[in-house]
């Protein structure tokens, strides 16, 4: 019997309302047979598919062990929790939820300190003075030794935070942390700041893929069905279908509309009838119909695409080329 492809998406919460809206965008609609308590589901017309509900921290280490194909997790989990994460998986698409900083942060007292350079300066000096290296609280754990390296800061030790780790400093339990934040508003709430250059990640939800899962021919047709979805998607809103018909829309004036304007041609140039199909970027709408208009067009109709399917997938391409590196 074939296994199935195993897609894993967040078992709760907003993550996994995001998760199933955007699958959903795409045409992909995830069920759960059993009920909604239910930790496994499947994709309405992709027999082979099984979905996993799992945190999104599960999520990053199902694949790097390789037991799932494709999952949704943060780009801030896979680069914390697995080593080599290049070389392991690949970020096929950035989704736009769940977005998150990890960030440096201080009291908001240390008015001396904006930036890692001033961090060193006083690692160096609390340790002369105090025979003990600064601590620093956080979950993030290589995060921070690597972005601290970066920086060539040495005098500091971490504090594993198990809990609410912009409490630390309040509680005397570390001088700064490092943790992950949105608006900044609970780091305010907590007497802490940002440092300047102090932003580890911009991390955000990602569609992540495994190099040790079982990368048969039918899981690979399987993830092109899938990733040929999102893509058609995002094209579809990446713009607006604009149609118009006059006698002189010729392949000079189609020239200029997509150099000026950012105009593609989905189909062939214009119909002997002057008719022409044009994809244009949403913001450019009012512009690109206004020098149609100019140029002899009585009439221009503009509509939203749901999908448009490419013969070209970029985001199948890029699992290929990860597969074969």
């Amino acid at each position: 019997m074939t296994s199935p492809f195993v897609l894993a998406v967040p078992s709760k919460g907003r993550l996994q309302e995001n998760a199933d809206a955007f699958f959903a965008r795409a045409g992909l609609t995830l069920a759960k047979p059993r009920g909604a308590r239910d930790y496994r589901g499947t994709i309405s017309g992709l027999d082979n598919v099984e979905i996993a509900y799992l945190s999104a921290s599960e999520i990053a280490a199902q694949l790097a062990r390789g037991a799932v194909h494709l999952g949704i997790t943060g780009e801030d989990l896979v680069r914390e929790s697995i080593p080599d994460a290049d070389r392991r998986v690949a970020l096929i698409e950035p989704l736009g939820f769940g977005s998150a900083n990890v960030v440096v942060a201080v009291p908001q007292a240390w008015i001396d300190v904006r930036s890692m350079a001033d961090l060193d300066d006083v690692t160096t000096a609390f340790r002369a003075r105090h025979n003990r290296r600064m601590r620093v609280a956080t979950k993030y754990l290589n995060l921070t030794r690597a972005f601290f390296t970066s920086h060539g800061i040495v005098d500091y030790r971490i504090v594993e935070s198990a809990g609410a780790t912009e409490g630390a400093p309040a509680a005397g339990t570390a001088e700064l942390i490092v943790d992950i934040t949105t608006t900044g508003a609970t780091l305010a709430a907590n007497g802490l700041k940002v440092l300047d250059d102090g932003t580890m990640l911009r991390s955000q939800a990602n569609l992540v893929a495994s190099r040790d899962a079982d990368w048969s021919p039918q899981a690979r047709e399987t993830a092109r069905i899938i990733l040929d979805h999102i893509a058609s998607r995002a094209r579809a809103n990446a713009y607006k279908e604009v149609r118009t018909r006059f006698s002189g829309c010729d392949a000079r004036l189609l020239e200029t509309a997509a150099a000026r304007f950012g105009v593609v041609l989905p189909f062939a140039g214009p119909t002997s009838s002057g008719m022409i199909t044009l994809h244009c970027p949403p913001a450019r709408i009012y512009a690109l119909a206004s020098f149609l208009r100019e140029h002899g067009a009585e009439t221009v109709s503009v509509v939203s695409l749901d999908y448009v399917f490419d013969r070209a997938n970029p985001l199948f391409a890029r699992l290929e080329t990860f597969l074969a590196r």
